[in-house]
């Protein structure tokens, strides 16, 4: 291909064919050939007579230039013209592809897919072995293989949740094979460390061609709760003009849906990278936000998990004995209070009415007989913690020989003198805590001194009990789990009068191991010395929460480090009560956009695509001939009258566009959708979109005939100011860009219809880079098109929606496109799981929205023979996920007919205990 300017041309030699136009103009120029002037006398008896067929004695100059433009448009649309072509130098012998595979790279992922496809079939041409490999995910070798094969690994080629270090490009390096080869680099399009020299190696083997798209990359830092308030740090890689963005938290309403609860716009100054959002949120609003996320951007790195560091744990507080006036520091409470104040919400009252507030704790200082303590025993065994500190009240109580279950070891009975309390002549120091201690890798200060404490009994389940003793071995702090909570015992008072514990900082730390105050500061080292963390939930590279499975544990320090790697996913992490979040974008973390050295060309810098331009140079060469016949008549004097007329209006016919009829539904064609099954698709305007809804609905419709009982109609396209909607079996709406919005008469058809059952099924056919959000132009259209319609609460396809089993068994619900969720509206509160079935008891009702990206109707899209219109995928793999958008649609349709009645196998057993009755 040759490339001039903004145009390539793939038949460049027929370029030549414009060497001829100056010889073409001289032709023209002599013909007509000019008049030879002879005087006649008798020419004198021709005068007045008119001559209505005459020729000029030359071809005007303007003419001459319409027909030279002519040809020139004709020999450059034969020349294959292409606009902005995607430089491409041809190459041989081996040929790399190498992506960072980072998150960052997520974000336009489908785009980097379609580059790499792009390389492989043209490497497959060309007989190029080629290699396929990710910086990120690392490799074990790098072993060149057929383009081909390689190309049926490419729908498995992924992101992953964490960024290259500089340990992993120097792997890399080490991995190069002997020998040349060229190098095709996806960049994510952020600098780091390690790439230079990597960099460097390739370009010692051969070429190197770097692909970077120029959407900018942000990221969203971890969330950091001061003064009532929680903020987080934006980033973005290029440091340029204004940006605007948006951060929305998002968390389980009471009914257990996840739904948006905050929404703050962000501005990025101009030359600024970063930028802060500031929530000031009520307490019971921020305990319920599990994560951040930027509106838009589907990247691991712009979400930030949340966990203890925001939720403030409400603590109830019941002192067993009335504070002494103006005695505060002697009060059991004041230290505690002192200690959860910054970092939890404090209540005091008496026991029955903090258990009917029901707390994440209750704390009992010095309580020896308790009020309620049934009452107590349940919210305890509902997963409460318990925590009780001694004192004089505990040291005289008879405990007796039975065991107290709201106590996790049985107490010395008694007075001091047998050891209900033990007093020591010198103060006892605390030993070091052992590992599988809640405490474990704490320091134990040496100023700490145990002056008096409550004796356990001795037994045999004493030590297994006992998380912190002194150093002579006795116990200090005790736990016992009861039911779905744990009693936890400190056998020290909670203020100074035993210890020196609650003067210190250990008092603090130990409360927050113990899950009862939320540490608002991050995890440091020495904080999770020793302890042992297990994955609840990672992120994926696009951003999604994904159970973690049979993860391994990891060590505390190891988590403390905050680089997710292979072995450290980006999740939720879990330690007994207490969650530790760890982000993909780090607290220290600064974004600076990828540079590359002179003499490597980078491509994908340029919004702008490839678009042949052939059929717009052909029109435009036709179009000026014809205008050439009709000059040329005009100057003959052969267009005039009613020639001209029909002239104006052949040309117009020619040039100007056709408008699509949008006539109304006929009374036939209303009868024929009521009576029968009709897939209808919305018209959008776009013809390309139009033509692809309506051969996705044909297509699919025939496999509805072949595969179920139903007899589908002809699908129609309907317009949705005019037509009769509340005949119509499903609407498939495909979202533009440029879509007109409907009429509010418009919206109050669509608000009937979805009242009176029927479904739209949305299709941004953008993979669902939007995410409902606002990053192509898709999803903002999606977003204005929905706001007049009355949509109830949405939620991605749980794993028992009617949809997974209407007519075939489902997990994904691709089209086109593969991986994004799909919404649907959200199961009610009250739905439950009946006994023994494996979904949950729902009502007949259908959802009314369907909302995704997969380009649904362009993977049922078939031709007028039957067959597939559009690829997807690649090879037999591609194959099986068209199947699978089919099933998708016959569940679709299934749905929409018979509702929820596969739910209804939850009365299978009363039916079965009725019958044999």
């Amino acid at each position: 291909m040759m490339i001039l300017g903004p145009l390539g041309f793939a038949n460049p030699l027929l370029l030549l064919g414009l060497v001829a136009l100056p010889v073409l103009w001289i032709l023209l120029r002599v013909v007509p050939p000019a008049p030879i002037r002879r005087r006649f006398p008798g020419v004198a008896l021709l005068l007045g007579l008119k001559d209505e067929d005459h020729e000029t004695d030359r071809t005007p100059w303007w003419l001459l230039l319409l027909r030279m433009i002519a040809i020139a448009a004709l020999i450059l649309g034969f020349a294959g013209p292409v606009l902005n072509p995607e430089p491409r130098e041809p190459g041989s012998g081996p040929v790399l592809i190498l992506a960072d595979g980072s998150w960052a790279e997520a974000r336009d992922w489908p785009r980097r897919q379609d580059r790499i496809a792009q390389m492989l079939t043209d490497a497959a041409r060309a007989g190029r072995p080629a290699a396929l490999v990710s910086v990120a995910g690392g490799a074990d070798a790098i072993t060149f293989t057929g383009a081909g094969s390689v190309a049926e690994t490419l729908p498995g080629f992924a992101p992953v949740p964490w960024e290259p270090d500089a340990a992993a490009h120097a792997a890399l390096s080490a991995l190069l094979p002997e020998g040349g080869f060229d190098t095709l680099w996806l960049s994510d399009g952020l600098a780091r460390q390690g790439r230079d020299d990597l960099l460097s190696a390739l370009r010692s083997h051969g070429r190197v061609t770097v692909f970077e798209t120029a959407r900018d990359v942000f990221g969203l830092k971890p969330a950091v709760y001061s003064d009532g308030k929680v903020s987080l740090g934006l980033v973005r890689a290029h440091a340029g003009g204004e940006a605007a963005v948006e951060v929305v938290g998002l968390g389980l309403d009471p009914a257990g849906t996840e739904r948006e609860l905050a929404r703050l716009p962000v501005l990025f100054e101009p030359g600024s990278a970063a930028a802060e959002a500031v929530f000031d949120l009520p307490a019971e609003l921020r305990n319920r936000i599990g994560r951040f996320e930027i509106l838009g951007q589907k990247t691991a790195g712009a979400v930030a998990l949340t966990d203890d560091a925001i939720r403030r744990r409400e603590v109830a507080i019941v002192e067993g004995a009335t504070s002494r006036e103006g005695l505060e520091l002697l009060s059991p409470g004041h230290y505690l209070r002192q200690a959860l104040a910054p970092t939890a919400d404090v209540i005091d009252g008496t026991l029955e009415d903090t258990i009917l507030a029901d707390p994440d704790v209750i704390i009992l200082t010095d309580v020896a007989k308790i009020a309620a303590p049934d009452a107590l025993r349940d919210w305890v065994e509902k997963g409460g913690l318990l925590v009780r500190f001694a004192g004089p009240h505990m040291a005289a109580q008879d405990w007796g020989a039975g065991y107290d279950p709201l106590l996790p070891v049985r107490l010395r009975s008694g007075g001091r003198s047998v050891g209900g309390a033990l007093s020591w002549g010198e103060p006892k120091t605390l030993a070091p805590f052992e590992e599988g201690s809640p405490f474990a890798g704490l320091t134990v200060p040496d100023e700490v001194r145990v002056t008096t404490q409550v004796m356990a009994e001795p037994g045999p389940d004493l030590a297994a009990r006992t998380i912190a003793a002194l150093a002579d071995g006795t116990p200090l702090v005790t736990r016992s789990d009861l039911g779905g909570g744990a009693v936890v015992l400190f056998h020290v008072t909670a203020n100074a009068e035993w210890s020196g514990l609650p003067l210190s900082g250990l008092f603090v730390q130990m409360l927050e191991r113990l899950a009862v105050a939320s540490g608002q500061i991050a995890a440091e080292r020495e904080d999770l010395t020793g302890t042992v963390w297990t994955a609840e939930r990672v992120l994926d590279a696009f951003g999604a929460l994904q159970d973690a499975g049979d993860l391994p544990g990891i060590a505390g320090e190891r988590l403390a480090a905050g680089q997710p790697a292979a072995d450290l996913r980006p999740g939720i992490y879990a330690s007994g009560d207490r969650t530790l979040a760890l982000n993909a974008v780090g607290t220290d973390r600064v974004f600076a956009p990828a540079l590359w050295p002179e003499g490597v060309p980078v491509e994908g810098l340029a919004d702008a695509v490839e678009r042949p331009m052939t059929g717009w140079f052909l029109a435009a060469g036709l179009a000026l001939l014809l205008a050439d016949v009709l000059a040329a008549l005009a100057l003959s004097g052969r267009l005039t009258g009613a020639r001209a007329g029909l002239a104006a209006i052949l040309l117009a016919a020619v040039l100007l566009p056709i408008p699509q009829a949008r006539a109304e539904m006929t009374e036939d064609e209303v009868i024929r959708a009521a009576g029968h099954v009709v897939l209808a698709y919305v018209r959008t305007g776009d013809a390309e979109v139009d033509r692809v809804s309506e051969a996705g609905l044909r297509g699919l419709s025939d496999v509805i005939f072949y595969r179920t009982a139903v007899e589908p109609d002809v699908p129609m396209g309907v317009d949705l100011e005019a037509d009769e909607l509340s005949v119509l079996t499903l609407l498939y709406w495909p979202v533009t860009a440029t879509g007109a919005m409907p009429s509010p008469a418009a919206y109050l058809r669509l608000n009937r219809y979805l009242r009176s059952g029927g479904m739209i099924l949305f299709d941004t056919r953008d993979a669902d880079i939007a995410g409902f959000g606002n990053a192509t132009p898709e999803g903002r259209r999606l977003q204005a098109l929905a706001a007049p319609l009355e949509i109830p609460p949405l939620e991605p396809v749980p794993a028992d929606h009617v949809l997974t089993r209407a007519f075939y068994l489902l997990q994904d619900f691709p089209g086109r496109f593969s991986g994004p969720p799909v919404w649907v509206e959200a199961a009610p509160p009250d739905a439950e799981q009946a006994e023994g079935m494996p979904f949950r008891n729902l009502n007949d009702g259908v959802t009314p929205v369907i909302i995704g990206g997969n380009d649904w109707a362009a993977a049922w899209a078939v031709d007028d023979s039957g067959w597939p219109m559009y690829p997807v995928g690649r090879g037999l793999s591609g194959e099986r996920q068209r199947e699978i958008a089919y099933r998708f649609g016959v569940n679709v349709v299934m749905h929409v007919l018979t509702g929820n009645y596969k739910s209804d196998q939850v009365h299978v057993p009363a039916l079965l205990e009725r019958l044999g009755q």
